[in-house]
């Protein structure tokens, strides 16, 4: 297990220009007050809202990130952000193949890996998001699902510098079910064998992070859990007291 967690605040498509700017302020300040943190934190907000948050983080250690990126440098794609836009703003990171956008935007495996090598190329790290609904875990389907999404998802470009792996257990998201210190072990060492075969140099150290309904109340569990290097938080994390209470769980 890493000894530094990666802390990832998904905002999602929540939040206004003043609510994001004072949420981004008071995480940067609690970061800087915290002290011998063992965390990264890393904050992903609209793009509206990149600007903005990363000018209010100028000098603190928190960074920021986009929640996607297309697979070209730039050209005629009408709504879109590329990852060279995104690392000229000030972003460190991207999220790549979130359950939504592979649900509602109908993205595959071979799109993601495009994007992430795109992250890759603009000097990104790329977050790389994989995980099983509740129709494919309930027919067995868990590990070889996600099996197939790592070798699909990750380019080659991928090391242990540009890289992390997010396991959303889909079916554990809005569901009123939740994964098990057990099921979120069992997944996190599956995974950990699986990008250490696809990633032959440095695999093993790719921070693999958790993203299944993480709150204040359970984070310190999730957190020492074997193979699980950090979170990817949602609703939590656009409520600063909670978020960063989450990420000094990390400690201990």
């Amino acid at each position: 297990m890493s000894a530094t967690k990666l802390i990832v605040g998904n905002w999602k498509m929540n939040g206004l220009l003043a609510d994001s700017k004072a949420r981004a302020q008071q995480l940067g300040s609690a970061v800087a007050a915290t002290k011998d943190a063992v965390f990264d934190m890393v904050l992903c907000p609209p793009a509206t809202m990149i600007g903005a948050v990363i000018d209010v983080l100028a000098g603190s250690s928190v960074q920021c990130g986009g929640q996607d990126c297309h697979t070209e440098p730039s050209g005629a794609y009408t709504g879109n952000i590329s990852a060279a836009m995104l690392k000229d703003m000030g972003c460190t990171h991207v999220i790549v193949g979130h359950s939504e956008r592979r649900q509602y935007h109908a993205e595959t495996n071979s799109l993601i890996a495009a994007k992430a090598a795109a992250a890759h190329a603009a000097g990104l790290v790329a977050i790389i998001c994989v995980g099983e609904t509740d129709a494919e875990r309930t027919a067995g389907q868990a590990d070889s699902v996600v099996a197939a999404q790592l070798a699909e998802s990750i380019p080659l470009s991928a090391t242990s510098e540009n890289t992390a792996v997010a396991y959303e257990p889909v079916w554990a998201i809005g569901t009123g079910k939740t994964a098990s210190a057990d099921d979120i072990r069992q997944m996190h060492a599956h995974i950990r064998a699986k990008v250490s075969e696809k990633v032959t140099s440095g695999g093993a150290q790719i921070k693999l992070l958790y993203g299944g309904s993480v709150k204040a109340a359970n984070a310190a569990e999730i957190l020492h859990i074997a193979h699980v290097d950090g979170v990817l938080v949602g609703g939590a994390s656009l409520a600063a007291d909670d978020f960063i209470a989450i990420a000094k769980a990390s400690a201990g």
